[in-house]
């Protein structure tokens, strides 16, 4: 397969990165490799809500895939086959992600889509882009598995307001809902232990005590 497009996110590493799509209103652009910025390949998109991104785990390309695999919202404690997750440990390092078009713009790279709801780090290769059709993808009366009972589960999150301005104002919600999804390794539970990732061009430090995530300080990375 080849790459056709990159996406350029607000996450430089993989710490932070919301753990699925759609969870927070993080803001994307896919930029199309030379070989591809054609405007005829991309007629029509406009006409719809949301795509579907076809991508590669590029950090874990050529390691070791496993069997079973330990979900983070399981508590890293607990089994599951491999095919029954999302882990990014698989015999082809795939990824899916369903994100909504916010807009097709002209820029000197060729044609972007803007892109709302990436679960994506910034760079990673995307080998395909289908269209999201609501009465074929989407099925009321699926079942979620174990994921169904971790779907409620957010943290309280408390930031003072002098360090949420430091942020840009379209960077702030986006940084609150990410918080609030708990970006932790699961098996973690240290009240003392300060946390941090970069978003945005920022370092967020935060803390975690009785479900609560008290953001400690924001600095320009």
């Amino acid at each position: 397969m080849k790459t056709i497009a990159y996406i350029h996110t607000d996450f430089p590493a993989k710490f932070g990165i919301p753990r699925q799509s759609g969870l927070a209103d993080t803001q994307a652009s896919v930029v199309f490799e030379p070989e591809y910025r054609c405007d005829e390949a991309l007629r029509g998109i406009e006409e719809y809500s949301h795509l579907w991104l076809l991508w590669e785990f590029s950090q874990v390309k050529g390691k070791p895939w496993s069997p079973t695999v330990r979900p983070p919202r399981l508590g890293g404690n607990k089994r599951v086959g491999v095919f029954a997750t999302r882990s990014p440990f698989r015999p082809n390092p795939l990824g899916l992600s369903c994100v909504r078009l916010k807009g097709v713009e002209k820029t000197p790279q060729g044609t972007v889509l803007l892109v709302e709801g990436a679960d994506l780090m910034d760079g990673t290769p995307i080998y395909d882009i289908k269209p999201y059709i609501p009465y074929a993808d989407c099925k009321p009366e699926a079942t979620a598995g174990f994921a169904e009972d971790k779907k409620d589960y957010c943290l309280k999150v408390y930031c003072r307001e002098e360090l949420l301005a430091l942020l840009p104002k379209d960077k702030q919600t986006p940084l609150l809902q990410i918080l609030a999804q708990d970006p932790r390794p699961s098996y973690i539970e240290d009240p003392n232990r300060i946390y941090g990732f970069n978003f945005a061009g920022f370092e967020v430090k935060f803390t975690v005590s009785d479900s609560v995530l008290t953001v400690e300080d924001i600095l320009e990375s």
